[in-house]
């Protein structure tokens, strides 16, 4: 398990680019993000000098650190558009070995260079990565497949590096890997129950318990109503 690249960067302004396609317009993004060879201080709100463009939705100390496995890459290089696409070009601060979403949980706690993180919660793309590759359903293709990547939240701080190794510290909830986490929340896989169940696991970032537990008061509303409605 290792950090293959490192990538930061600050937020800045796309310009239009007169194609008149339905991805070209103005937009401001900390998506292009630039790799970094040497130690990088990682603090509780993310890498120093990375920024991103709407902190309404992204980072903050749940998201602090974006994750995508390298060995996804293959398989979106299959498709025209992402022919190209390599380390960050899921605008992610580590790309790494050996942290696939069938085998890291909610809550795992890792020894990274001089840092400990923790993960908060699986990646759910926004339309700014169909934005920049040009793709409008990117992210209901990465939904569907599960190549999501995920975050850590930072415990404690200190310098990062590429070729830095992931030490699994602790494994609190094994039974919530980051698939099974994808699979009830986009494919409604476990029911009411396991959204209750997902939504009190501490570990668990803040927006995913919020949304889980919307999610399973509506369906036991309908499923009063249906109850209550006359033979």
């Amino acid at each position: 398990m290792i950090v293959v690249a490192l990538h930061t960067g600050a937020a800045a302004d796309r310009p239009v680019e007169g194609s008149g396609e339905w991805w070209d317009k103005e937009w401001r993004t900390g998506f292009y993000k630039q790799p970094q060879e040497g130690p990088r201080w990682l603090g509780y709100q993310g890498f120093r000098g990375d920024e991103v463009a709407d902190t309404r939705f992204h980072g903050g100390v749940d998201k602090a650190v974006c994750v995508y496995p390298a060995e996804h890459y293959p398989y979106w290089n299959g498709i025209d558009e992402m022919a190209g696409a390599g380390a960050g070009g899921f605008g992610e601060n580590l790309t790494t070995e050996g942290l696939l979403e069938d085998e890291i949980c909610i809550g795992d706690v890792y020894q990274l260079g001089e840092a400990v993180v923790q993960v908060s919660q699986p990646r759910q793309p926004c339309w700014k990565l169909g934005r920049r590759w040009r793709i409008k359903d990117l992210a209901v293709q990465v939904e569907r497949t599960g190549r999501s990547g995920f975050y850590f939240r930072v415990l404690t701080h200190g310098h990062v590096k590429p070729g830095d190794r992931f030490e699994l510290v602790s494994r609190p909830q094994p039974s919530w890997t980051i698939s099974r986490c994808n699979a009830l929340m986009h494919h409604d896989r476990g029911g009411v129950e396991a959204a209750k169940a997902l939504a009190s696991c501490p570990e668990l970032s803040g927006s995913w318990k919020d949304g889980l537990w919307a999610r399973a008061q509506s369906r036991e509303r309908d499923a009063a109503a249906r109850r209550d409605q006359p033979a």
